[in-house]
């Protein structure tokens, strides 16, 4: 429980950064933020690993501390397809922030559960007992209760949040497939998506012009706009970790459904510090019936161990 209350507070940070940057700065550039967190990431991965703080297996490291890699190169290859997951679910879920209000934003992304479901179903062929189908089913209309008089609010931004939940539901499922049988605990899988993912967003920055547009970006050296993209990097990094870290010891539906108790917290925020949505009753509804959907899974989870 301890760690997904840790995960639930380094996401509603995390969020509240990254709308900082990306619509109080207006900052143009999601990738590059995106960029920033994997070479962050990345660079923090090898200092650790090479002092020997952490290590990137489960037991002790087949490869000497010297190697390039730090892990095998076919080890790299397996996990390839985690990685290009990853990449997906970082693109989306940044650009994601961006076009849609905070309280919105929440409601939209907590549907992630039906879409993950389904991932499970297809790639590992997990079913779930009724119940647990039940209360998936009351966070999805909980959702789009919510969310029913604000339809025409961002059609692009909406369109863009169900984009990262599908991306999101592949990662946690691909995660859950993948992490376990590779040897690598969450630290190795971090690294190798980062040594993956790094150039290609690179280049997307780059064949994009927004490594262009950051350098002429007028609050590119205001002490504000830097504290904000340091915590969004160092939050992203723990929050990565505590996603390996959750799913590979849980599925990756109660991974994506725990997560639903960090809603309550960002909703409110996101009232609080960005505003967008004037209150409205049907949306309380529609909070209330997600958040209802939610202690129904977690009761029936409880119940079934």
């Amino acid at each position: 429980m301890l760690q997904h209350l840790h995960h639930a507070l380094l996401h509603v940070l995390l969020v509240m950064f990254n709308k900082a940057a990306l619509s109080s700065y207006k900052f143009p550039c999601a990738n590059v933020i995106t960029l920033l967190q994997m070479v962050c990431s990345t660079c923090l991965l090898y200092v650790l690993r090479r002092l020997k703080i952490i290590s990137f297996t489960n037991s002790e490291p087949s490869v000497p501390s010297d190697s390039l890699f730090f892990v095998p190169f076919r080890i790299l290859l397996r996990t390839s397809p985690l990685s290009l997951a990853y990449l997906l679910y970082m693109l989306a879920s940044m650009e994601s922030v961006r076009g849609v209000n905070v309280p919105m934003y929440t409601t939209l992304r907590r549907t992630t559960v039906a879409f993950t479901m389904t991932m499970e179903y297809f790639l590992a062929k997990q079913k779930h007992t009724p119940p647990i189908i039940g209360s998936v089913a009351l966070i999805v209309f909980g959702a789009f209760i919510a969310g029913a008089r604000d339809l025409s609010f961002d059609a692009r931004g909406y369109a863009i949040v169900f984009v990262a939940n599908i991306t999101t539901a592949v990662y946690l499922a691909t995660i859950n497939r993948i992490g376990k049988s590779s040897g690598l605990n969450s630290f190795g899988l971090m690294w190798c998506n980062g040594l993956v993912c790094g150039p290609a967003v690179l280049f997307l920055t780059y064949i994009q012009g927004d490594l262009k547009k950051t350098i002429e970006f007028p609050y590119l050296y205001s002490p504000g706009f830097q504290v904000v993209l340091l915590f969004s990097c160092i939050l992203a990094f723990l929050l990565n970790y505590t996603i390996f870290w959750n799913t590979i010891l849980n599925s990756a539906l109660t991974q994506s459904m725990c997560g639903n108790l960090k809603d309550f917290f960002t909703v409110g925020l996101g009232w609080v510090l960005f505003g967008g949505l004037p209150f409205d009753l049907l949306n309380v509804i529609g909070q209330g019936l997600g958040f209802v959907g939610s202690g129904m899974y977690a009761y029936c989870k409880i119940k079934g161990k």
